[in-house]
């Protein structure tokens, strides 16, 4: 055991990453079971958008119940850290965080998935209610994981540039990165972006983290909702394929389709990240690809290492394979 495993209460210390629209009970089970930390997101389980904070609560609430008919290992459930401002986007971002932290408390889930700037304030509250805290900042620096342990966060999550999804500001591989926040801290850390096999994994370690935060790898896995063409298309896609683009929060890395080459353009012309978040169509944009399947008209956003993904493998088999040969 080291020290991730002991405070999840997990066999190997491989997080499988919270994203928005592909996960679900039966993904995060399979994790869980597999000996890892499978994370509910924001979405999970869900077909159709929902704008009500409420909904959005019960949703969760039914795919916690439903996780825990097919796992009882530990699980987490994503949560977004609230932010600062008072426009209506920022409030009712606030709202959703709200509403899910008050179900987490209600269904006694024990470990969450934190994410975002650091607030001093909502990181105390979820001590405060006695909540194993995996800490994952969208722009990881010395600073901000240096407040987070003094706030009492029990996990951080070093981010490189390697990963998929909305990607950090300032372009530093996890190579960097993570060796850069494991010597700032003395709590654990585990690296995300690009790990997507037993050599990523092993070189994590050997870096300084005590583990992975791991979403690519399990985009293919046999038991996630990801569509038939998405997958299709990471094991298709080289990682020299894929385009590169700025807009909300941060970059974006996707395989080259139609939306995605239109974002591209926007970007080496010059176009501003709010215009070029709306091309995309936010949060939209990759479930239209990832979960409904139309690749031209939605983003496949992946990490760098997608050329090592060869084939769809159970969520068993990718865990047993980061892990081989380790003493962990």
């Amino acid at each position: 055991m080291n020290r991730i495993t002991e405070i999840l209460n997990i066999q190997y210390p491989i997080i499988q990453a919270p994203m928005a629209w592909i996960t679900s009970a039966e993904l995060v089970a399979a994790v869980s079971n597999a000996g890892g930390m499978g994370t509910l997101g924001a979405n999970a389980g869900q077909t159709t958008v929902t704008t009500d904070p409420v909904e959005t609560g019960e949703r969760m609430r039914a795919q916690i119940r439903k996780t825990r008919t097919l796992t009882d290992k530990p699980f987490a459930v994503n949560y977004m850290l609230p932010r600062a401002g008072n426009d209506e986007a920022t409030q009712l971002s606030n709202a959703f965080s709200e509403v899910i932290l008050k179900v987490v408390c209600e269904e006694k889930v024990e470990y969450i998935a934190a994410v975002g700037d650091i607030n001093a304030e909502a990181i105390k509250r979820l001590k405060e209610l006695g909540l194993t805290v995996i800490y994952r900042a969208l722009n990881p620096t010395i600073e901000n994981s240096k407040q987070a342990e003094a706030l009492g966060v029990d996990i951080i999550v070093a981010t490189g540039f390697d990963e998929g999804g909305g990607m950090p500001s300032k372009s530093i591989g996890t190579f960097s990165i993570v060796p850069i926040i494991a010597d700032s801290v003395s709590i654990p850390i585990m690296a995300a972006g690009g790990i997507v096999d037993n050599r990523g994994f092993k070189a994590a370690l050997a870096l300084g983290a005590e583990g992975a935060y791991v979403g690519t790898a399990f985009m293919v896995a046999e038991e996630c909702v990801t569509s038939d063409a998405c997958k299709q298309d990471i094991i298709d896609t080289e990682s020299t394929d894929l385009l590169l683009y700025k807009a909300l929060p941060g970059y974006w890395r996707a395989t080259p389709h139609k939306l995605a080459f239109e974002c591209y353009e926007k970007y080496k012309q010059g176009e501003t990240v709010l215009e070029i978040a709306k091309t995309m169509k936010g949060t939209q944009g990759p479930k239209i690809a990832q979960l409904d399947g139309d690749l031209d008209n939605g983003i496949n956003s992946v990490n760098s290492a997608i050329s090592l993904i060869k084939e769809i493998r159970t969520c068993q088999a990718i865990i047993d394979d980061m892990v081989k040969g380790l003493n962990i």
